[in-house]
């Protein structure tokens, strides 16, 4: 399912079928938009016309905007568009879950007000959708060209995401600079990650050695999860924590190391985004190691 602030997008899909008519939905409000924007911004015609106004499809205007942030003399721009393209066409996944991912960025960012927004401006969205684009080509054995990706991708959007690492759909990286995600990092749905968020082991240790987020989880802005440890479904972790050890489903855990301070049955700690940590009394702080 896809669903976002009615206020803003208002958007349901179930299946194969509504996917298709999400991403239909999706597109034409992206050129009501653009077609706006071009009309109050028209020193910003090319941004507008060519990353949307002159694309065909949702895909191809993902792929263009972010290929003309990523391009180089190295690698040129229509390199990554033919590359994306390929991804595509051998992998709907990608399609769909960048969709989920823009539904995300609407649902979760206050400050979000048009689709337009993270497709043209968000790096944390170009990051991730990067990212899956570099999946695809470890997957498929390209290795160096996922690498140079990940490079590229750190070098522009500030995060450093390796490209083995797994995600599933409807991801925010909400601001994204300094997230680093270690290689064999699963993380799964519906999750959102603050700026300063490191997803990485705890030394020199080889094979599977990172995070594993389960669905749901919320992890604030610069918390520190180290080692193969399972975050479990609709965790929340507070911003600035250390955690070294495995954390419940639905546990809210703070401090260095991160202690658990809340255990309740709650689910919607990734959509509320609720760093502030306010429905606890100010004494659940107040634990020793």
């Amino acid at each position: 399912m896809i669903r976002l602030k009615s206020s803003r997008l208002a958007l349901v899909s179930s299946g194969d079928a509504g996917v298709a008519d999400v991403a239909d939905m999706l597109w034409l409000r992206l050129r009501r938009e653009a077609e706006q924007a071009l009309a109050d911004a028209p020193m910003l015609s090319p941004l507008f016309v060519d990353s949307i106004l002159n694309q065909p499809g949702l895909d191809h205007a993902v792929s263009h905007r972010i290929s003309s942030r990523l391009k180089s003399d190295v690698v040129p721009a229509q390199l990554l568009i033919d590359t994306f393209a390929r991804a595509f066409a051998a992998d709907p996944e990608i399609d769909q879950a960048l969709r989920a991912d823009i539904a995300a960025v609407m649902d979760r960012d206050p400050a979000c007000e048009r689709v337009i927004e993270p497709l043209l401006y968000f790096k944390g969205f170009h990051a991730l959708q990067t990212h899956r684009l570099a999946h695809f080509l470890w997957v498929g054995g390209e290795k160096d060209f996922a690498l140079y990706l990940q490079s590229r991708s750190s070098e522009i959007f500030q995060t450093d995401i390796h490209p083995a690492a797994r995600f599933g759909r409807g991801i925010l990286l909400d601001h994204a600079t300094g997230l680093v995600v270690g290689e064999t990092t699963v993380v799964e749905d519906d999750v959102s990650l603050l700026q300063g968020v490191t997803l990485g082991g705890t030394g020199k240790e080889t094979a599977d050695r990172h995070p594993k987020i389960r669905k749901g989880t919320m992890i604030g802005a610069g918390a520190k999860i180290l080692g193969n440890i399972e975050i479990g479904q609709y965790a929340r972790i507070a911003a600035g924590s250390v955690v070294l050890r495995p954390v419940a489903p639905h546990a809210t855990v703070a401090g260095i190391p991160a202690k658990v301070i809340k255990n309740a049955a709650m689910s919607d700690h990734s959509q509320r985004m609720d760093q502030s940590l306010a429905d606890l009394p100010f004494d659940s702080f107040a634990y020793s190691i």
